[in-house]
């Protein structure tokens, strides 16, 4: 086996974070250095509490978790319990967590990890909004030269907001951290509503999981049913968006995406754009091409990808 890829995965639980992080530790080919939470879909408090339980759930009771920044950089703080239920996890009914929070901050572990492991060998896995990331790289500008790559789950263009009409959650909730990140210079992936919108759990593709018939696939059933049932209504279709699991599904399979590289810029200014991602797809400016900007992919390769590490679990 080839030597392990080293990740941190930085992260607002949530159901489709969940997903992502039960593929991450479902995955041999990860090395996952730490989950750092942040407050994003719900309050810091649950989203911490949140990312203990997945990996309770997984039984990879190992995994560090620290807790980060409680609030975006300067906005207050927006959060997504209509879609995510007031726990942020609703649907499977997981005990309390036995395991504990590191005492470690989340920005000082990012910083300590990216300044001594070897440079160019970590990977930031962002499943929600990037201020932790935005705050390590503020305490220590140095860490952007010493990180492999930034693959983040963020923004839109061809697809619009989710939002509001022009932005996306997780870089609405923290747009300046956003702004930071994406102008820091470190390579930059980012997987937007234009990917992840084509990433449909049907009913399919949730029975196929709910068939693998073990703790972890019900459970993940569970939060499917539960939280599709907001995009199902909002945009009428046959399962909701599976978000966050595309970022882990990128580190193991690239070729299930395609895109381009392109300037991205964040709005932070107008309260009627407030987080949009401004994606120069046509190069129609000379602005430096920042990110790499997924735009297609392969969902049944995604979710066989999905149901076959699950089925580790």
């Amino acid at each position: 086996m080839t030597e392990k890829r080293k990740i941190i995965i930085d992260t607002d639980p949530g159901q489709d974070d969940a997903i992502a992080i039960l593929l991450a530790l479902a995955s041999p080919e990860l090395e996952i250095l730490g989950l750092t939470a942040v407050a994003g879909n719900v309050p810091l408090e649950l989203t911490s509490r949140n990312a203990l339980k997945i990996c309770e759930l997984a039984g990879h009771t190992e995994t560090m978790v620290y807790a980060g920044a409680a609030r975006p950089l300067f906005r207050d703080l927006v959060t997504a319990e209509e879609v995510h239920g007031k726990t942020g996890l609703d649907g499977p009914d997981l005990p309390d967590p036995e395991m504990t929070l590191q005492t470690e901050n989340a920005v000082d572990f990012i910083v300590r990890m990216l300044m001594s492991e070897p440079k160019g060998t970590v990977t930031l896995a962002v499943l929600g909004p990037l201020t932790n990331i935005a705050l390590a790289l503020i305490r220590e500008p140095a860490i952007a030269t010493r990180i492999r790559e930034i693959v983040v789950m963020g923004g839109g263009f061809f697809e619009g907001g989710n939002v509001t009409p022009a932005a996306e959650f997780n870089i609405y909730v923290d747009p300046h951290a956003a702004d930071i990140v994406l102008r820091c210079g470190a390579p930059i992936v980012l997987m937007p509503l234009d990917v992840t919108h084509k990433a449909l759990s049907t009913a399919a593709r949730t029975q196929a999981i709910r068939s693998l018939g073990n703790k972890v696939s019900l459970a993940v059933a569970q939060m499917l049913e539960f939280f599709e049932r907001f995009d199902e209504e909002k945009y009428g279709t046959d399962g909701g968006p599976l978000h966050d699991p595309c970022v882990i599904a990128y580190l193991l399979k690239p070729e299930l995406f395609q895109g381009r590289l392109c300037n991205v810029s964040v709005e932070t200014t107008s309260e009627l754009t407030m987080g949009m991602t401004v994606i120069d797809w046509w190069g129609a400016t000379t602005c430096p091409k920042n990110a790499m900007v997924m735009r297609d992919i392969d969902a049944d390769g995604l979710f066989e990808l999905l149901t076959e590490r699950l089925g580790r679990l």
